[in-house]
């Protein structure tokens, strides 16, 4: 109730300030002045991998500007996804995150593409994105673009559902000093510190280092949960044109981390099940290097270089991971009224295992390769109208072989306030490190129960399967983005995919085993054997009814109907379903009130999860910010004010991981530029 009081509270003080009628000089300068038509012309490149304003994009894209970021009061990245339609965002517990697109979400969610300035961050070990390592300084972020839809034309396999491409500004854009300070009851104390400067006019460079400090969660005995979060990061970029037509940029990253966690572990002896209390230990390092070269106004090369080294330690296990990456693209107009972009790429990983509680042998697998290369094919049908887009990504790695994605798009812009495309595309999910040769302890059913009224022990055994088929999508898709008025910008997004080939957990015949105890183990082997489809709507607006107050509202509807194949003994297909919200709601204000002071408020609504035993909740962020100076901005923040705590995801078979629920929080944040 005192979440409630205090948004009421903020509301009416915005609606006095609102009465007055402030000069113009006390307004500040961003993100407010921008018009409706100005934000349509937002340059974007995720989608095709060239520069193009988001009002031509010929797909559901959803850009987070630089000032969302700033006025949303989110502390990482993950809680800045929230805002976006068609992802499904969960916090499993203070460091662990569920985060997918379109559905089928779960920590390790595997159909759903994350870059970080053109490195993938994707691991193949288990499918999916350890979010408790991306991370980067907020500040400089430029962009977040957030493409909903496969995108395995030009990105590749695993960019089934979605991708996020999170971009940082340039070294010449974050010229000067930035220091950055706060604390909270949940942000217990942070800090980041970055510094750019120049080595000659046409050579830029910046330095960073942040570390952060996170309280844990609430968990299912009423009090706080062991799984607080601290990191450590610094990194670099420099951005040199070394000539009219070339530009070369470096950029790298090191990162240590630590969390606590609480995870289930299963015994053979009573009382069957513990929970093991210890720390996930985090380290990464990585380098990227990028050369551009201009050959026309219409043609261009671009290569890129990267190396990621990515070794983690918890009560589950150890892996270590290494990724070497290149590839090569080129742009060009084959007519004039054609352009064609192709290009080509090498990825190698290597891995390491270390046994823990949960994995019980490890893997043969100690690396793989991927071979690939792409084409994407833009056809200007009517000049400034009309536009036949074809493309397809060609892929060979070394556990499902050859792969082929194609994708065709139309787009159609009757006038400069409207756009209507429409897609089809194939889209696959290649198996992961863990369904081809882990192995691992998924649970202990105890004797003399319903479940299992035998007098011993049945153990859950998880196993990988050397056959594992990649998952396959074929995807329909239609949007609509419109300025229905001046002031007032719509975009529609509608799709309908159908699946093949879908991850099942097979339940195999009893075995009876004497070591170290007598028991009974029944295999669950990975398989696929499940089908289906899923549909859904989303929908972005922004409202501008005046200068200094902007309304963002995003929707999603979303239904998942999946079945396993006749013969299966998989009952995943539900848990699916159950899994993942049908509706999820975000509104957001932005206020500029007078004397440099912003107000911006943020309400959430995510529907149940039946599955997982998670209640739907309404919750809302409030935050008030003052810049005394122009180079200082004061800020208080309250989150997830609307409940002392709630769940948002529960635990998994794939994961030992003990969920903790949500705190209500509040901290207060400094900013100094020099």
């Amino acid at each position: 109730m005192s979440g409630r009081l205090l948004v009421s509270f903020v509301v009416l003080v915005s609606s006095m300030a609102f009465a007055q009628k402030p000069a113009c000089r006390d307004l500040p300068v961003e993100l407010m002045e921008m018009s409706v038509q100005e934000l349509m012309g937002l340059e974007i490149s995720s989608i095709s991998k060239k520069a193009q304003k988001l009002s031509d994009a010929a797909g559901a894209i959803f850009v987070i500007t630089q000032e969302d970021i700033k006025r949303s009061g989110a502390a990482s990245i993950p809680e800045l996804l929230r805002m976006v339609p068609g992802l499904e965002v969960a916090r499993i517990n203070s460091s662990s995150w569920a985060i997918s697109a379109r559905g089928f979400n779960d920590r390790f969610s595997n159909k759903l593409l994350v870059l970080m300035d053109g490195r993938s961050v994707y691991t193949p070990v288990f499918s999916g994105v350890f979010w408790d390592s991306q991370d980067t300084m907020l500040e400089d972020i430029e962009r977040i673009e957030v493409i909903r839809g496969p995108g395995a034309a030009l990105w590749g396999a695993n960019a089934v559902n979605g991708v996020i491409d999170i971009i940082t500004k340039s070294a010449g854009e974050t010229q000067g000093g930035l220091v950055t300070s706060g604390f909270g009851t949940e942000e217990r104390g942070f800090g980041a510190v970055r510094y750019g400067s120049k080595a000659n006019d046409n050579a830029f460079y910046r330095v960073y280092a942040k570390y952060f400090d996170r309280d844990g969660g609430f968990d299912t005995q009423g009090g706080s949960a062991p799984d607080e979060w601290h990191a450590f990061r610094a990194g670099f970029r420099t951005d040199w044109q070394s000539s009219t037509d070339d530009t070369m940029t470096f950029l790298g990253d090191v990162l240590k981390g630590r969390s606590g966690e609480r995870v289930s572990d299963f015994s053979l002896a009573p009382p069957f099940v513990n929970q093991l209390e210890g720390d996930a230990n985090f380290f990464e390092a990585n380098v990227l290097a990028r050369w551009k070269h201009v050959l026309s106004p219409t043609s261009d090369l671009q290569a890129q270089f990267y190396y990621d080294f990515n070794p983690r330690k918890d009560l589950a296990g150890g892996i270590e991971a290494h990724t070497i990456d290149a590839d090569f693209q080129h742009r060009f107009a084959l007519t004039d009224r054609q352009e064609v972009i192709w290009g080509a790429g090498l990825r190698y990983h290597q891995y390491g295992f270390d046994t823990g509680t949960a994995i019980l042998s490890q893997p043969d697998i100690q690396d793989d390769k991927l071979f690939s290369a792409f084409f994407h094919d833009d056809i200007t049908l009517v000049t400034d109208r009309l536009h036949f887009i074809l493309g397809s990504k060609f892929e060979h790695n070394d556990f499902t072989g050859f792969e082929v994605q194609p994708n065709a798009r139309i787009l159609w812009t009757p006038d400069e306030a409207k756009t209507l495309w429409t897609s089809v595309s194939r889209a696959v999910r290649t198996p992961s490190v863990a369904e081809l040769a882990i192995e691992s302890n998924a649970g202990v059913i105890p004797p003399g129960i319903a479940q299992n009224p035998s007098p011993l022990p049945v153990e859950l055994v998880v196993r990988g399967n050397e056959h594992f088929l990649s998952e396959e999508l074929t995807a329909f898709e239609l949007g609509y983005r419109f300025q229905a008025l001046p002031v007032l910008w719509l975009d529609l997004a509608g799709y309908y995919n159908i699946y093949e080939n879908l991850r099942t957990v097979e339940q195999g015949d009893p075995q009876l085993e004497m070591f170290p105890a007598p028991h009974t183990v029944v295999p669950l082997t990975a398989g696929n054997n499940m089908h289906g489809n899923t549909y859904g709507v989303e929908a972005a607006a922004e409202w501008d009814p005046m200068k200094r107050l902007r309304f963002r509202a995003a929707y999603t509807y979303l239904i998942m109907d999946l079945q396993s194949e006749s013969g299966s003994r998989d009952t995943s297909s539900r848990k699916q379903t159950g899994s993942n919200p049908h509706h999820q709601l975000s509104l957001r204000c932005l206020m500029d009130l007078p004397h440099d002071v912003t107000l911006d408020l943020w309400m959430r609504y995510v529907d149940s999860l039946p599955e997982l035993k998670i209640d739907s909740y309404v919750t809302a962020d409030v935050r008030l910010a003052w810049k005394p100076l122009k180079s200082l901005e004061i800020a208080v923040v309250g989150r997830n004010l609307f409940e002392a705590h709630h769940s948002e995801f529960g635990q998994d078979i794939f994961t030992s991981t003990v969920p903790t629920s949500v705190e209500r929080g509040v901290y207060g944040k400094v900013t100094w530029s020099f």
